[in-house]
């Protein structure tokens, strides 16, 4: 639910959302570490990518969102495998 907020605020575009959205971000990617919930790790890992793209931090946003890829060993035909895959190729 925090990562679907910080999503449903970025395309408000509300003042402040980035910085809101950020701290949703976080609170997602604690909860589903918490959980070893690795697939919503991943999905909170691409939105954040995408925020940090966004404010111009690409190395940050590959570096990040990397490793955690990095942890998948199968499944790579799911969508959100393809999606960060996609992802990573585009930050490289």
């Amino acid at each position: 639910m925090y990562r679907l907020k910080a999503r449903a605020l970025l395309v408000r575009g509300a003042p402040d959302a980035r910085a809101e959205a950020q701290s949703l971000l976080d609170q997602a990617l604690t909860t589903a570490r918490s959980q070893d919930a690795k697939s919503l790790e991943l999905r909170a890992a691409m939105d954040t990518a995408e925020l940090w793209i966004a404010q111009n931090k690409r190395e940050q946003a590959r570096d990040f969102l990397a490793p955690i890829h990095a942890w998948f060993t199968e499944g790579f035909d799911t969508h959100d495998l393809r999606q960060a895959k996609a992802l990573l190729d585009q930050l490289r």
